[in-house]
């Protein structure tokens, strides 16, 4: 363990005012809905269409990004309020079965890479929050081409993220960890895979392996289970917090996308040591 890790005082302290919206008042829904968008949730890492020098202007979550595995082709959808092309005339019972049920209001499921498996872990509240701040995005009128399926196929959650998160269960730092991990779908890229490219849970989580092929060549998910070894069972806190939120490894080298280190720039310090919290707890893979 580093020295450098936040105490569990100055870690509970920090609590009241940084995870929990409803403790002290001072976060309204928009306001939280903001926070996880443009942070943790990363929205914009896939909902946002980029172009050769970075994220395309006036087309913040208006979709387009392109994926294609064996089993489907698929496009980011337009998650801003426009009544044509994106969510506008959705209802939020529509917005909030799409997003941890991973179906549409017409009955067509959700490709497995929108990570709905691992949003069933949302609270309610900052669910509410997510799709308040959703409305108040400036609507882009972008019509995205349709999902081409070979093959339906439904995403399940890792164990211990099946339900919503209860007041217990972000009692402790290492407990809010678990939960910011499992809306940032962080396990989603540093699982290992099976033969048939489904993530092995039991296995290898958080063990990493995954590439990743893009304009920067080919990037590989880290291993980021307690292993002192192939891991950050060695790494200090800094130095975790560091590669989360700058982007930068313990050697010193750039990360790669699609690590979305800057939307991890804006985490709350809090929510950064509570994120570590829980990764020391991660068993070991080697």
């Amino acid at each position: 363990m580093s020295a450098s890790r936040p105490s569990a005082a100055l870690l509970a302290a920090t609590l009241a005012v940084t995870f929990l919206p409803a403790t002290a008042g001072a976060e309204t829904p928009v306001e939280r809905g903001d926070y996880l968008v443009n942070s943790i949730l990363a929205c914009g890492n896939c909902h946002t269409p980029m172009g050769p020098d970075g994220p395309q202007a006036g087309m913040t979550l208006a979709g387009g990004t392109r994926f294609e595995a064996p089993p489907f082709t698929v496009h980011a959808s337009n998650i801003t309020p426009d009544t044509a092309t994106g969510i506008g005339a959705w209802s939020d019972a529509d917005l909030k079965t799409a997003i941890v049920g991973g179906v549409r209001p017409d009955g067509v499921p959700l490709a497995p890479i929108m990570p709905y498996a691992f949003y069933r872990v949302m609270t309610p509240a900052d669910l509410e929050g997510l799709v308040a701040y959703l409305r108040t995005v400036a609507p882009v009128a972008h019509a995205v081409p349709p999902p081409e399926y070979r093959q339906i196929i439904r995403a399940e959650p890792p164990p211990g993220f099946e339900q919503p998160a209860t007041a217990a269960d972000l009692s402790t730092p290492e407990g809010r960890g678990k939960y910011l991990v499992g809306i940032g779908h962080c396990m989603e890229c540093h699982t290992s895979r099976g033969p048939h490219s489904e993530p092995a849970f039991a296995t290898g989580f958080g063990a990493g392996g995954m590439e990743f092929p893009g304009p920067w060549g080919v990037s590989v998910a880290a291993n980021i289970t307690a292993s002192k070894a192939k891991g950050l069972g060695d790494w200090t806190d800094a130095e975790i917090a560091r590669a989360i939120t700058e982007g930068v490894g313990r050697d010193g080298a750039r990360l790669k996308p699609p690590m979305g280190y800057g939307f991890y720039a804006k985490l709350k310090p809090g929510d950064v040591a509570d994120i570590i919290a829980y990764l020391r707890t991660v068993p070991a893979v080697e």
